[in-house]
Parts: C-alpha cells; sequence; structure tokens
C-alpha cells in the first residue's frame, strides 16, 4: 500500500463512524476470499463452477463480488462448495469487544438499581 493510501486509512480510521463501517466490511471480505481462495485451489474458473452447479458465469460472478447486494442462500453455498470439492461450515465465534460491552452495560445497569 503506498504510503499517501496508509496515511489516508490511518486518519480515516480515528473517527469511530469509519472504523466501525471499516470493520463491518473486514468480514465481508474476509468471507470472500475464503470462496476465492476455494476455487483457486480447486483450479475451477467461474464458468468451470457454473457449469457444475447449473447456472452461469456471471451467477458466479455476482456471488463471488463484494459489491453484490445479494446474499447467497445457505443452499447456494453448499452447492458452490461441493463444486469444489468442498463443504460450507458455518459457526459463531465469540466477540471479544462485544462481550465487553454487554458485560460492561451490566454492570452499570446493576451499579444504577443497586
Amino acid at each position: 500500500m503506498p504510503d499517501t493510501l496508509k496515511q489516508f486509512k490511518s486518519r480515516a480510521l480515528v473517527r469511530p463512524e469509519v472504523k466501525k463501517a471499516y470493520e463491518q466490511l473486514d468480514e465481508e471480505f474476509a468471507f470472500l476470499e475464503e470462496i476465492l481462495k476455494a476455487r483457486a485451489a480447486a483450479g475451477l474458473t467461474q464458468a468451470e463452477v457454473a457449469e457444475r452447479i447449473g447456472t452461469t458465469q456471471s451467477a458466479i460472478a455476482r456471488l463471488e463480488s463484494p459489491s453484490s447486494r445479494h446474499s447467497p442462500s445457505v443452499e447456494t453455498l453448499q452447492k458452490y462448495a461441493r463444486a469444489l470439492g468442498c463443504r460450507v461450515e458455518i459457526k459463531f465465534v465469540p466477540d471479544a469487544q462485544a462481550v465487553r460491552r454487554t458485560r460492561d452495560r451490566t454492570k452499570t445497569a446493576a451499579h444504577r438499581t443497586g
């Protein structure tokens, strides 16, 4: 990343609303990266995945696009994964910051009522 972009990013992330939006997108990009890495590891093109699933290459491109506002169904993700010789695994991972915020709110509420 060029220095000017790094500088811009660090200045922008100081703003709480920008940082929150950036962090929310981080999860989405990590998800898309997993999809792209899996297809690359399978050595398949979008067209080949589309053929295996029974859809079009443009539908696969939309599924792999960060600008897509369409969230694929679990069934679609399972078909995509099977076409790559994979399976979908969905996990809920504790978010340490969210847990801490919840604990802090609980302590504050208990202090007010106590």
